[in-house]
């Protein structure tokens, strides 16, 4: 699935991921920059899919 100009995909989940395609400007908005402050501390972002994963 292609992701849209100015949008990024997201994977959300641990065993079951589900993929999110959110705009670019969601990066800006302070609750979303907390969320992957908050999971980069917790796991990190190394990731094999090749995608922002959220666990």
């Amino acid at each position: 699935m292609d992701v849209p100009k100015g949008h990024l995909a997201v994977y959300v989940g641990e065993n079951k991921k589900k993929r999110a395609v959110v705009p670019l400007s969601y990066l800006k908005h302070p609750s979303f920059q907390d969320l992957l402050s908050r999971v980069e501390e917790e796991f990190g972002f190394n990731h094999s899919i090749g995608g922002l994963t959220i666990p």
